[in-house]
């Protein structure tokens, strides 16, 4: 079956040329022209990939973002005109998979979304809808942490990083590997970016999370999940 891109931008010419280029790649293609209108078709069409402009009318591209990542992890590519670092990095702290800043090529465009698709089929082994690791509860589909019963709050790549462990649980995974699986994206400093993101993992699930008995430090190397007997 075709794969359905969501593209979501309020500028027509520029909206019916990407559909066009991705309807001849043999993508299906759904439009919205605004925030708003991007969340309910999303909600009706559950596409395989959104293509996200950030300045949009009614809602942002971030709000969009944001509310997409409380109910999917549909990847998220998002498109823009800025190109302050700032504003890619919001974007990607929100759950976007990758940033691409206007102008951009199509064939650009095209090679960033078969990434982004291809880092989708390989995330790792299936997992059921709800999780356990000990006293924690992760729900993957409600994109939520309980502890104890108790939801805790967590960032929408935190998540991400947990739910990729999971798929790999026993098995020792680089701050590289990190990166190119979860982020998908090249940016200065990147691994300290990884630790930030592991320490904010451990605060979520972990009892002590100075003394972690889940994801575990392979000193060299990187982390491993191991699961409570």
């Amino acid at each position: 079956m075709a794969r359905t891109i969501l593209v979501v931008e309020d500028e027509p010419t520029l909206r019916e040329t990407l559909a066009e280029a991705l309807e001849a790649e043999g993508y299906q293609v759904v439009q919205a022209g605004d925030g708003r209108t991007a969340l309910a078709r999303f909600r009706a069409t559950h596409p395989d990939l959104v293509l996200l402009d950030l300045m949009l009318p009614e809602l942002s591209g971030l709000e969009v973002a944001r509310q997409i990542r409380t109910e999917s992890s549909v990847p998220i590519v998002m498109l823009t005109a800025r190109d302050a670092e700032v504003d890619k990095v919001v974007g990607l702290e929100l759950g976007a998979d990758d940033y691409v800043t206007k102008p951009f090529s199509l064939r650009e465009l095209s090679a960033r979304i078969r990434a982004v698709l291809r880092r989708g089929e390989s995330l790792g082994t299936p997992l059921p809808p709800l999780v356990e690791l000990g006293s924690v509860k992760v729900d993957l589909a409600g994109h939520r942490v309980l502890r104890d019963g108790t939801e805790v709050p967590v960032k929408p790549k935190v998540f991400e990083l947990l739910a990729f462990l999971l798929r790999h649980p026993g098995q020792v995974v680089s701050r590289d590997q990190l990166l190119e699986q979860v982020w998908g994206y090249d940016y200065p400093g990147e691994t300290r970016t990884v630790d930030v993101h592991v320490h904010w993992l451990r605060t979520a699930i972990e009892q002590a999370p100075n003394r972690p008995s889940i994801v575990q430090t392979v000193r060299g190397v990187g982390y491993v999940l191991r699961r409570p007997a």
